[in-house]
């Protein structure tokens, strides 16, 4: 295991295996897939704080929509000049390009630690007992290509985590073009927007490669997304003028 992600990769065995035992009654082959859902909506909970701010941050951008093209229709003939009054105008207003990304970047280490919880045989010095653990007989250890293989039990198993995936990330993504016309029409560049409406759909290939327990972790964080913006975006949104 990577050295700086030991102490992390402790620290998460044992909530798992705490939720897996609270959650028990659930049944031994379910205890512990719903323990990492516990375990991800407590990341996304942590991280929520951060999510409204980049959804505020968006907001603002919005409502600086008339002074964007107030801007545009002066510095029309000064490309570098319009340049700099745009970047000036976010700075003031604190609405960077990567605010709404932030939330995203920062789970990358729980991504990373759950990733690594079920690939390595020994945690803190003791035997991984999670990997013993399953999903209607799937070792949550377990990569979709590999043991029995795709058409197998285990395979479809995988391929059901696969299309409740895409079915998400769908969601995830018509949540995401709803504020891509905000963006836009603060000035934002396209591509941005482009960016986070396809960026959903790359869970599922990721999935296809990492274990079960990651993958489980991935339909969560989707699935909260999605719920998460479509929740704040009503808080967040400026009042019509």
């Amino acid at each position: 295991m990577l050295g700086f992600l030991s102490a992390p990769v402790g620290v998460a065995y044992h909530i798992v295996v705490a939720l897996a035992v609270f959650l028990n009654p659930l049944g031994s082959g379910l205890a512990t897939a719903a323990a990492i859902v516990a375990f991800t909506a407590g990341v996304r909970l942590l991280l929520s704080p951060l999510s409204y701010h980049a959804l505020r941050g968006q907001a603002r951008l919005s409502a600086l929509q008339p002074k964007v093209t107030q801007l545009r229709s002066r510095y029309q003939s000064q490309p570098d000049r319009l340049q700099q009054e745009l970047t000036a105008l976010y700075r003031s207003e604190g609405g960077g390009m990567l605010a709404g990304c932030l939330p995203l970047l920062l789970q990358l280490p729980f991504f990373s630690v759950m990733y690594r919880l079920f690939l390595s045989a020994t945690v803190a010095g003791r035997p991984n007992s999670l990997l013993s653990r399953d999903l209607l007989t799937t070792p949550l250890g377990s990569h979709w290509l590999a043991g029995p293989g795709p058409a197998s039990t285990q395979g479809l198993l995988f391929l059901g985590l696969f299309a409740l995936l895409a079915s998400a990330a769908f969601v995830a993504a018509r949540v995401s073009r709803t504020a891509a016309p905000e963006l836009a029409a603060a000035g934002q560049p396209g591509g941005l927007g482009l960016v986070s409406r396809i960026l959903p759909y790359t869970t599922v290939v990721i999935a296809a490669f990492v274990p079960l327990a990651a993958g489980i972790y991935l339909l969560t964080t989707t699935v909260w997304t999605s719920a998460e913006r479509a929740l704040l975006r009503r808080w967040t949104n400026p009042p019509a003028r």
